[in-house]
């Protein structure tokens, strides 16, 4: 059973993929719903503050680099247009615009995403981090909905 913790532990902090591909993997290992909830949160939010303070300056460190730039440029550009959507859209209401953003569980949207646009749209650290954990937490809980009513169909 510790293996699978640390499975999904190890696969929500995956780009991408993060808690919302974590929980209905705890799921289909059938483990108790609450602990694994708890287990996803942590490992999709350890990432969280590092994201924060040292991805926008490793990729424009990277941006002008031979091997990496292109992708480094990519990333910093992905980043840049949705936190400019992102304001757009929210004006004063950025911090619920970025919880929603993170809590709605959409291919593109995550902690690690939402962590990216807040850096780069020079949000301060308590409120990026508290409105991705917020927005973390709705994410787990829908999926954890959504991994119930997809397993009780199947079993």
């Amino acid at each position: 059973m510790l293996k699978q913790y640390l499975i999904i532990f190890f696969v929500s902090m995956v780009p991408l993929i993060e808690l919302r591909g974590a929980i209905p993997i705890s799921q289909g290992f059938q483990l108790p719903f609450l602990p694994s909830y708890i287990v996803c949160i942590i490992g999709n939010m350890l990432p969280v503050p590092i994201i924060y303070l040292f991805a926008r300056k490793v990729l424009e460190w990277g941006a002008d680099k031979p091997v990496i730039g292109g992708f480094f440029s990519f990333c910093l550009e992905k980043g840049e247009k949705g936190g400019k959507k992102l304001q757009e859209k929210a004006g004063r209401g950025l911090f619920l615009a970025l919880l929603l953003f993170v809590g709605i569980p959409i291919p593109g949207t995550g902690a690690w995403t939402g962590t990216l646009a807040a850096s780069i749209l020079d949000m301060d650290f308590k409120s990026s981090i508290t409105a991705v954990m917020l927005g973390v937490l709705l994410a787990g809980i829908i999926m954890g909905v959504a991994s119930f009513l997809t397993i009780g169909q199947i079993v």
